[in-house]
């Protein structure tokens, strides 16, 4: 029931990003326009509750974005009942060379959000203070 919930709120949130001013690129198989979406349909019921974001700018935007937030909370830990936001680049990535980040696709501007199961306008409008603050 968890994991439901999370998928649900991770895709409404993954298509409401994808029409915010300030974001670049949405990375989340729910989506249609993801590379594996095909794949991720057939094998599976739902798409998970973690997805990522690259904002417009660099690392210093995506430390904004996240620092801006106030219901979210930032952590290297994904999968969580709570949402947690995360810079790759800086945590869970930071010891690879910067070749090997861009060949995994970990950008400077990425940012990777495990979504909870708190209300989903709550989030909206946290995510918003985070693009304000781009």
């Amino acid at each position: 029931i968890r994991m439901r919930a999370q998928s649900d709120s991770a895709l409404i949130l993954a298509k409401w990003l994808q029409q915010q001013t300030g974001i670049k690129k949405v990375y989340y198989s729910g989506l249609e326009d993801h590379p594996q979406h095909a794949l991720a349909c057939r094998q599976q019921t739902g798409f998970g509750g973690v997805l990522a974001f690259e904002v417009d700018g660099d690392r210093d935007a995506a430390w904004r974005f996240i620092d801006a937030t106030e219901v979210v909370s930032i952590t290297g830990n994904l999968g969580d009942v709570k949402t947690t936001i995360t810079h790759p680049d800086t945590t869970t990535h930071g010891r690879m060379t910067a070749e090997e980040k861009t060949k995994a696709g970990i950008r400077p501007n990425l940012i990777r959000l495990s979504v909870g199961l708190e209300s989903v306008s709550d989030l909206q409008a946290d995510l918003q203070r985070g693009l304000a603050a781009l």
